[in-house]
């Protein structure tokens, strides 16, 4: 089958172009363009209708797109559906099951379709390290026990990109940080993981870049330590002596919010270099800095949204 055109030396994983999809008269992805390398681990973030499932439905070719397009491993995920679709494992944001097979059983039936192995002994290893029995039936499954059957399966035959909807949801912390390692694992062998979720000390632990999206359109693309690097930080200022006067360190990113006697607290936006150059004209005792965590960063997003 033929595959569409390359971009550079590698093609993306993942590619969407001008992609806009319309419910009635609510645009939930406006004018989308958002590339995925290969075989790394992707994190795409925003608020409940900010467009994420909509996008990842139209990569699944569940729903289509008014304009634009999108394309999974250089194959066009609506004019070359099946091949699009035979290239990724999928896990739904609301996983589902066959309630009266096995958990055996269901992976059987799905590791069929995809001509592989049920037996196993990746499949085997991954049961275990998931710790799901797939003796019992999916019927009879917690909601944790679903979701690491879906997690499995989404994970069957190696597929070179992985579309992930709240992977971890209803997992113990101690399964959580394993399916990170998974997927770390799944990174290390090439394989693309685009994933979706709320919890933003699990998309810190294992993401690579982050995507954030607002109403439907693209706010940014960005390492995480870039973001980190660019949001806004607290830093305190310990003096030897009586701190200066209020308005001396002002400038652009640098708002003084609390001071003592002898220490002040800043709000800095982005870099810090002017900052420090200024109190050290000073005799400073100690400095502390708090990093931004991402949701902080997420939300100074929402916040300059409203």
């Amino acid at each position: 089958m033929q595959k569409t055109r390359q971009y550079g030396d590698v093609e993306p994983a993942i590619l969407i172009e001008n992609l806009t999809r319309s419910y009635g008269t609510t645009l939930a992805v406006d004018h989308l363009d958002l590339s995925v390398r290969r075989g790394e681990i992707f994190g795409f973030l925003g608020p409940n209708g900010a467009g994420k499932s909509t996008t990842i439905r139209v990569l699944l070719d569940l729903i289509r797109p008014d304009t634009g397009r999108a394309a999974i491993m250089g194959y066009d995920c609506q004019a070359q559906s099946v091949e699009a679709r035979r290239h990724c494992g999928y896990l739904a944001g609301e996983f589902r099951s066959w309630n009266g097979l096995t958990g055996h059983e269901t992976v059987e039936l799905l590791a069929s379709m995809r001509g592989v192995e049920a037996n196993s002994p990746e499949v085997q290893g991954y049961a275990e390290r998931l710790r799901l029995d797939l003796g019992r039936k999916a019927g009879e499954y917690s909601k944790g026990n679903r979701q690491k059957l879906g997690f499995l399966l989404a994970l069957l035959g190696t597929p070179p990109v992985l579309l992930l909807d709240e992977p971890t949801s209803g997992l113990d912390p101690i399964l959580q940080h394993e399916a990170h390692a998974i997927l770390r694992e799944q990174a290390d062998r090439g394989v693309t993981v685009f994933f979706s979720s709320h919890v933003m000390s699990e998309v810190d632990q294992v993401c690579e870049r982050v995507a954030i999206m607002r109403h439907g359109r693209l706010v940014t693309v960005d390492e995480i330590d870039d973001l980190k690097t660019k949001g806004i930080r607290h830093i305190t200022v310990h003096f030897a002596e009586a701190a200066p006067p209020p308005g001396e360190f002002a400038g652009d990113g640098v708002r003084e919010l609390s001071r003592n006697p002898a220490s002040i607290e800043f709000e800095v936006q982005g870099e810090v270099d002017a900052l420090l150059k200024s109190v050290a004209r000073h005799h400073v005792v100690d400095i502390e800095s708090s990093q931004p965590s991402l949701d902080d960063i997420l939300l100074s997003f929402y916040e300059d949204a409203r």
